[in-house]
């Protein structure tokens, strides 16, 4: 009789039982992944640097300040050239150019101002920008006396406003640490574009009409705005929130202003600067015309164009020098290089070396571009008066460029032209001992997180 072998089998419980098979090997298969596999909640995703700027945003910034300096060539010589074309008298040229002038100079601490208030500088940047192209489709649309002042005067006020911006977007997106080096990478920017825009800008006045520099610099708008969208918002808050360039505003901004001892310094510094600097190129304009008058006009335009490729090319280096070394040795540098201009323009007579001297202006543009937003972003750190400040500083600026020519026409016509250069000297001189006695090191550590 053969025995019946039983077969070992597993006993399958009641649930397993019921269940489809595939639900079976589904249920096995999920197991063995999440075996192999850690949870989600078991690997996070590594949080990003902080302070980290994309791409994006800096090549938004570079073409942004790029475009700015084309919109603002356009308000430049072009303007008196327009208006003598148009059968303009030069008392109405001069009336038009002071109401601009007068506005940027009392529309500098109202425009700080309004940029620390409000709360995207990206839109302040963008309204200004807008400002700016409506002002000159204005001029070349409506050319009557009425709207031209109020052209001007519109102009003025959207670059008191677009200035303070623009540093406040630079600081708000790298921070104190770095942002000598970011700012300096705008004025290469703004230098290469103010190149680019004149030589542009004199093609179409010359080729078509006086009236298509300012078509151009309307159309220029959309560019610029183009390259302001690519400034992503959320990185410029986070960055503001963590080194306190535009926190919120303390009560008494005008008295804080008063009471910082350093930021008043560097007020005088900065009035004195522009007293002896100002009416340096229109000097030495006039002194090209008496000594080579066939080719004065290319040797003025090649003394505004030198200290523009000097800036070009050395803007990035004064940043990266300002945080390596601190602000104090590279504002002697820039200071010093302004009475040995004036010493040199004083006793030289040969037209081409008067040119060459101009590179020393290019090394003054170069540190001051830099400096003045960098020195007051020290200033006023974690105060939230960062524009306020700026604003004030430029006005003290534009009051010593005003006074600037008066003082040197006074000297020239009664004691000469060389006289002249050597009282400019002499007033940029006392504006580097200021630098040198009253300034402090305003460079400061990053702030405890």
């Amino acid at each position: 009789m053969t025995a019946v072998r039983t077969k070992n089998r597993r006993v399958i419980p009641h649930r397993e039982r019921e269940a489809p098979r595939h639900e079976v090997r589904a249920r096995a298969v999920r197991l063995k992944d999440a075996a192999a596999e850690p949870a989600p909640s078991a690997m996070p995703e590594p949080a990003p640097a902080p302070g980290a700027v994309s791409r994006g945003s800096r090549r938004g910034l570079d073409a942004f300040a790029f475009f700015v300096a084309n919109l603002q060539t356009g308000f430049g010589p072009f303007l008196a050239v327009y208006f003598s074309q148009a059968q303009w008298t030069q008392s109405d040229i001069g009336f038009a150019l002071t109401v601009g002038s007068l506005v940027s100079l009392l529309g500098q601490v109202p425009g700080g101002a309004f940029v620390d208030a409000v709360r995207s500088k990206r839109f302040a940047a963008g309204v200004s920008v807008v400002a700016i192209s409506a002002s000159a489709l204005a001029l070349v649309v409506w050319p009557s006396f009425l709207i031209v002042l109020l052209a001007m005067a519109a102009h003025s006020a959207a670059s008191c406003i677009l200035t303070p911006a623009i540093a406040a977007i630079s600081i708000g997106l790298v921070g104190h640490a770095r942002a000598g080096e970011r700012l300096g990478r705008n004025a290469s920017f703004q230098a290469m574009g103010n190149a680019c825009a004149a030589a542009v800008m004199g093609a179409c006045g010359y080729y078509l009409s006086n009236g298509a520099v300012f078509y151009l610099t309307a159309a220029l708008v959309l560019p610029t705005i183009i390259a302001l969208s690519f400034i992503r918002a959320d990185e410029i808050d986070a960055n503001v929130r963590t080194q306190g360039a535009a926190a919120p505003a303390e009560s008494g901004g005008l008295r804080a202003l008063l009471t910082n001892r350093g930021l008043l310094a560097f007020a005088a510094c900065m009035t004195l600067f522009f007293l002896a600097n100002a009416a340096m190129l229109p000097l030495v304009g006039s002194a090209l015309t008496l000594r080579a008058s066939e080719t004065a006009t290319a040797l003025v335009a090649a003394c505004i164009m030198v200290p523009q490729a000097v800036l070009a090319v050395c803007a990035p280096a004064v940043g990266r020098a300002a945080e390596r070394y601190g602000r104090y040795p590279v504002l002697l540098v820039g200071f010093a290089a302004l009475p040995v201009r004036g010493l040199l323009f004083a006793y030289t007579t040969d037209p081409y070396l008067l040119v060459a001297i101009q590179v020393l202006d290019g090394v003054s543009a170069s540190v001051l571009g830099v400096m003045v937003p960098l020195v007051v972003s020290d200033l006023t750190r974690g105060t939230g008066r960062f524009n306020l400040a700026l604003g004030a500083v430029g006005t003290a600026m534009g009051i010593g460029a005003a006074l600037s020519t008066s003082l040197a026409g006074v000297m020239a016509d009664r004691l000469g032209s060389q006289t002249a250069f050597l009282g400019l000297a002499v007033v940029g001189l006392a504006a580097f001992l200021l630098v040198a006695l009253a300034m402090p090191e305003t460079r400061r550590g990053p702030e405890p997180a």
